[in-house]
C-alpha cells in the first residue's frame, strides 16, 4: 500500500495538469470554430463580434481555453468559464427540457463543475501560474498553483 499513496502523491498533481490541459484544449477547439471556422461543422454561424454568439462566447473560449491550457490565471479565468457554462446551460439548453441528456446541455454542466474544481485546485504541477508564484508560496504548496 505504501507504494500506491507514493504513486498516488506523486501523480496527482501531474494528473491534474493534464486534465487542465485536454480541457482547456478541447475547450478551446469550440472558440476556434466559433472564430475562425477551423474545425468546419455544418451548422457554422459566420464571426460576429458584438454578438453575444459567436462573437463573445467564441472569444471567451478561444482565449480562455488557452489560458487553461496553458496554465496562467487558472483560478481566475476558470471561475469565469464556469459561470459563462452555467449562463449558457441556463440560455441555450434548459428551455428545451428539464433533463441534460434530452435537451443537448450535459457538456456544459460537465465545463461548468470542472471548472469549479479548477478555481478550487488550481493548476497543478505543470503551470505557469506555478512558475510565476513566488518562491515562499511554491514552498508551502508543491503540488498546487
Amino acid at each position: 500500500m505504501a507504494g500506491f499513496a507514493t504513486l498516488r502523491l506523486t501523480w496527482e498533481p501531474r494528473m491534474l495538469s493534464i486534465l487542465r490541459i485536454i480541457v482547456g484544449l478541447l475547450y478551446m477547439e469550440h472558440g476556434l470554430e466559433k472564430i475562425v471556422g477551423f474545425p468546419v461543422q455544418p451548422n457554422h454561424r459566420a464571426y460576429a463580434l458584438f454578438t453575444l454568439v459567436p462573437g463573445l462566447q467564441g472569444l471567451l473560449e478561444l482565449v480562455g481555453g488557452l489560458l487553461l491550457a496553458l496554465g496562467l490565471y487558472t483560478r481566475i479565468v476558470a471561475f469565469i468559464l464556469a459561470g459563462n457554462m452555467a449562463v449558457a446551460y441556463f440560455m441555450a439548453h434548459a428551455p428545451r427540457g428539464f433533463f441534460p441528456l434530452l435537451n443537448g446541455g450535459e457538456l456544459a454542466i460537465v465545463y461548468c463543475f470542472v471548472f469549479l474544481y479548477f478555481w478550487l485546485a488550481g493548476g497543478g504541477e505543470w503551470s505557469l501560474d506555478r512558475l510565476r508564484a513566488p518562491a515562499s508560496a511554491s514552498a508551502l504548496s508543491p503540488s498546487r498553483a
